[in-house]
């Protein structure tokens, strides 16, 4: 008896834990395809094993990669972990606004200056850079459209 019953709360948790997975996060920034492929071993060496390290992609390399809406940055976070972003600004919804990293573990808006915290690959808006811009409540309510990043052997994925 004791067993039928860990038996049914084991198949109950299992249930809850991947109803749980789902991703239910919906963005301003449309779901476009993304794919890449990234050899961390001959083609992007100094990126394996990296901390605070970024790489852009605005134009796919191969024939069967995809950037998103406004390319992808990928970035080596402070912990070490990898992480990739849609560049498209959530606050100005256009795929040719971007968003660019600084050495500070930040991404900046080139249009509307707001700033992303990506350093532990969140994404949060945190301040505005410009001084012209003064309007605090203006800033994005959004965070930065996150992507999949998984590693098998030498190779770097990024899915959405």
């Amino acid at each position: 008896m004791k067993s039928r019953i860990l038996n049914i709360v084991v198949v109950i948790m299992t249930c809850l834990f991947i109803a749980g997975c789902d991703d239910t996060y919906i963005s301003s920034i449309p779901d476009y395809p993304v794919y890449l492929e990234l050899n961390l071993v001959t083609t992007y060496p100094i990126f394996r094993n990296s901390i605070n390290k970024s790489m852009t992609f605005l134009t796919p390399i191969t024939a069967i990669e995809r950037i998103g809406y406004g390319g992808v940055l990928v970035y080596t976070g402070f912990d070490g972990a990898y992480y990739a972003f849609d560049m498209s600004c959530p606050y100005e919804h256009k795929s040719t606004v971007r968003v660019y990293p600084n050495e500070l573990g930040q991404a900046i808006c080139e249009k509307c200056g707001t700033v992303y915290d990506i350093g532990y690959g969140v994404g949060n808006p945190s301040k505005r850079i410009r001084p012209n811009l003064t309007d605090t409540t203006a800033l994005a309510k959004e965070v930065l459209k996150r992507y999949r990043t998984s590693m098998q052997n030498d190779y770097l994925y990024i899915t959405r």
